[in-house]
């Protein structure tokens, strides 16, 4: 078989139509495979690559990562090499010492500019949610269904009432707004003087600056909705699991 530009011939007299025609479907599905897909031979990204890619950026030695993030030298050679993986506490470790957030990690280049429709729809209820119970917080996390999410929409009790009965201020990547259904709420943040919300008020704010919501004076409980949004496609799952280590320190 021969080809041109945009042309299939085929050169060999002595193939029957029914041999011409399954050798035409396979050279096809090849071509079609190697050259019309340029994605598909993409070797999918791991840990090991992101990490190799995060060091080559930045110039750094498998030696000075080491030192930067407290990670044996040992551990991270495994890691580049697809031998061994991080635990969530390890790869929130690698973070915190290099000043990072868990999205620009697992961030290996910049991404298309286009992208198509998903054509997502989803209806959600507190029923459907995802609930986890903390001292400070009831969370319902809708719309679990939907996988790598950008934004997080979330349903909220609020219960704590002190910042003694809150403890430490909470941090995590990316941005959110919270917005009072029924009662009135106080916000606690970093850098700012306290905040009273009214229902039918709203607070955005960076999530990466400590924060927490609190049940204003007079008030047992506090329900707002809401939403957190990052650039990291884990998330979800990431905030799940903070809630859940919260109530398992509290429990």
């Amino acid at each position: 078989m021969t080809a041109g530009p945009g042309i299939l011939q085929f050169s060999d007299p002595s193939l029957s139509s029914d041999d011409r025609f399954g050798k035409f479907c396979g050279t096809f599905i090849l071509t079609e495979t190697l050259t019309s897909r340029p994605g598909a031979a993409r070797a999918k990204p791991t840990l090991g690559s992101l990490l190799r890619g995060l060091r080559a950026r930045n110039g750094w030695t498998l030696k000075e990562m080491s030192e930067k993030t407290g990670i044996p030298f040992s551990t991270l050679s495994k890691v580049e090499h697809d031998r061994l993986t991080l635990t969530y506490d390890k790869l929130l470790q690698l973070g915190e010492r290099l000043n990072m957030r868990m999205s620009e990690l697992f961030s290996e280049t910049a991404e298309p500019a286009d992208h198509p429709p998903t054509a997502r729809r989803s209806i959600g209820t507190v029923e459907t949610a995802v609930a986890v119970s903390t001292p400070n917080y009831d969370y319902y996390y809708l719309f679990p269904e939907l996988r790598k999410k950008r934004m997080i929409p979330i349903f909220t009790r609020v219960v704590a009432r002190t910042l003694e009965e809150f403890g430490p201020l909470v941090r995590h990547s990316g941005e959110e707004w919270m917005y009072v259904i029924k009662g009135a709420m106080e916000i606690h943040t970093e850098f700012y003087e306290v905040v009273r919300l009214e229902e039918g008020q709203a607070i955005y704010l960076d999530s990466s600056m400590g924060h927490a919501y609190l049940a204003a004076p007079g008030y047992d409980e506090v329900l707002v909705i809401g939403a957190c949004a990052s650039a990291d496609e884990d998330h979800m799952n990431s905030l799940v699991a903070q809630s859940q280590a919260a109530a398992k320190a509290a429990g």
